[in-house]
């Protein structure tokens, strides 16, 4: 199986989540999309992909969403992509494309359905316990 993350490796919930791909015995394709962000039409592809919205896509905390005016009603998807093409820090992460679908793993379990295989329980960075506990 092939898995790729979008990933911020300052973010925690990033990190679990890569942490949690690790523990299913896959070493998956790292994209830093702050480094490297997708092109209009891969962003595109991974929101129709996704059970989100481009509005659910945004980060709103630690990036210009206040400023730029993104809580906006009015705004079509289309000017939303536009400001996260603009601005890569207002995609939030981290989103995981694997054989069994594409997601945003906000919370890091979601990265669950998405793996081959059950990783049990998982510790993630905060002390939270999740997962189901099998081995």
């Amino acid at each position: 199986m092939t898995i790729t993350i979008y990933h911020n490796p300052a973010c925690g919930t990033s990190r679990n989540v890569l942490e949690m791909i690790r523990k299913a015995g896959i070493e998956p394709t790292i994209i830093e999309y702050l480094k490297t962000p997708p092109s209009r039409a891969e962003l595109v592809a991974l929101i129709e992909a996704m059970p989100v919205t481009a509005r659910e896509l945004l980060r709103k905390n630690g990036t210009p969403y206040q400023e730029l005016g993104l809580d906006n009603p009015d705004l079509s998807d289309q000017q939303l992509i536009d400001s996260m093409m603009e601005h890569p820090i207002l995609i939030n992460r981290p989103i995981v494309v694997s054989d069994k679908g594409t997601n945003l793993c906000r919370p890091s379990e979601k990265v669950m359905d998405l793996l081959p295989v059950d990783i049990g329980s998982f510790t993630k960075e905060d002390g939270e316990i999740v997962g189901s506990g099998k081995s």
